[in-house]
């Protein structure tokens, strides 16, 4: 893919352009102000020519007049020439065509006449500058973005109340589009400013506006052990608990971003308050993102052995299991790992036992979705078959177990997938006849 999309607006035919009437059909973005010319321009920075390269590279992806890209590469042109079919190619792009043996215009397929290439000066330098006002245009709203966040910082030193809430609520806003921004808060000691907010008297109001920065920023080792200390980490949870659904998110995924990022035990965070706050969000489909965030932050939770059991006590399981019908693959894939880790332990296994819903969801799921869906159902199936052979195995086979094995074994999934499968199958046939089991199974002669 390009890096840049060529403008929709208007297209122009790749040839030699006058720049006074390139610049009045709006090749430029819609008139420049006076100054009229080409080539160098008032940059800021003397009479230096700034650096076409450079530029592009610096600037975010947008839409580029069609006239700028070169037909082949699809990316802005450096060096353009033109054939004598009238249309024009980046220097280096043309040459490797040529290169390749072909003697015609790569756009119009035309036999060339003639091989020579004319350097398209007039095209070059109004290329230069339409890309030399976009980057300084971009330059004067980073230091813009830099002036005002310095500015903030230094305000939220001071002021308090609403003020203090109206200004969080600008900084948050800055982060979250400019990385300018991000950069000039870390540099200027503001996460620590910004932590230091979080505390016994933090209003509601505060708390979301300054979760809402952080998860936007760049968190040393140093800054993530501050906000693990326990009164914020529940100061965290209960605006998780009471905040809109962009501030559940945040705290979500900034909670994540704690454990994740430091040696913290997440025994330590996950209390019975944030999961069941995690669970109520994961319930809710309204919000897809909500969903995945939670899920997430669940799967992080569960990977530590300590903390399963008081998941498992607060009805996370067959809340998960009757979630299943209704994800896309991603959050399947994380509703899965977490039952699979509960299925670890004895309280887990009993939980996916006891829910009536867990055989018939977890089979369905077999060569269904993907194949690490596939081998975390299977994980599943197999930790409860294992722990009541009796009564699991026999559910199972109703819900069309064997048949779905026998698709995995006869697959091409992985030779791990394929013992497992037959592994289980040879349980689930334990209390049966050959010709009860077969029955059972409903398969064709073939098969048999």
């Amino acid at each position: 893919m390009p890096m840049y999309q060529p403008s929709s607006r208007r297209e122009v035919d790749s040839q030699v352009l006058d720049l006074e009437t390139a610049v009045k059909d709006g090749v430029l973005g819609g008139g420049g102000g006076g100054g009229g010319g080409c080539g160098v321009i008032a940059t800021g920075f003397g009479s230096e020519k700034l650096d076409l390269k450079l530029m592009i590279e610096e600037l975010e992806p947008m839409d580029v007049p069609m006239v700028f890209i070169c037909p082949i590469s699809l990316e802005p042109m450096h060096d353009p020439v033109t054939l004598c079919t009238g249309q024009t190619y980046e220097r280096s792009n043309i040459l490797k065509w040529f290169s390749l043996g072909h003697c015609t215009c790569p756009t119009t397929m035309q036999e060339l006449w003639d091989d020579s290439m004319t350097p398209n000066k007039t095209l070059q330098q109004l290329i230069h500058s339409w890309f030399s006002q976009k980057y300084l245009a971009m330059k004067k709203r980073s230091e813009d973005v830099q002036g005002r966040v310095k500015e903030i910082l230094e305000n939220l030193k001071k002021i308090k109340g609403q003020a203090r809430v109206q200004a969080l609520k600008e900084l948050r806003q800055v982060v979250q589009v400019h990385g300018t921004a991000k950069k000039t808060v870390v540099e200027n000691g503001g996460i620590g400013l910004i932590s230091s907010l979080l505390g016994p008297f933090t209003t509601h109001a505060v708390g979301c506006e300054v979760i809402g920065v952080l998860v936007n920023l760049n968190l040393d080792l140093n800054s993530m052990s501050d906000l693990l200390q326990p009164a914020k980490i529940s100061l965290m949870v209960d605006i998780l608990n009471e905040g809109s659904i962009e501030t559940k998110i945040n705290c979500t995924r900034l909670i994540r971003m704690l454990i994740e990022g430091t040696d913290f035990a997440s025994q330590n965070v996950a209390s019975l308050s944030l999961l069941v706050g995690l669970l109520r969000l994961v319930k809710d489909k309204k919000h897809p993102n909500g969903v995945v965030a939670g899920l997430n932050l669940l799967k992080t939770i569960c990977s530590h052995e300590p903390v399963r059991n008081s998941f498992v006590n607060v009805g996370a399981v067959p809340q998960l299991v009757e979630l299943i019908p209704g994800l896309n693959n991603e959050c399947l894939e994380l509703v899965l790992h977490i039952l699979e880790l509960l299925s670890s332990t004895p309280e887990g296994r009993l939980a996916l036992k006891d829910c009536p819903s867990t055989i018939p969801n977890v089979v369905k799921l077999l060569m269904k979705a993907s194949e690490n869906c596939t081998q975390l159902a299977l994980s599943i199936l197999w930790s409860i078959c294992k722990f009541a052979p009796e009564e699991c195995a026999s559910l199972a086979v109703d819900a069309g177990l064997a048949a779905k094995l026998l698709l995995v074994i006869q697959s091409g999934c992985n030779p791990v997938l394929k013992q497992r499968s037959a592994e289980l199958l040879k349980l689930c046939s334990l209390n049966y006849t050959t010709t009860i089991f077969i029955s059972k199974c409903k398969l064709t002669r073939t098969i048999q």
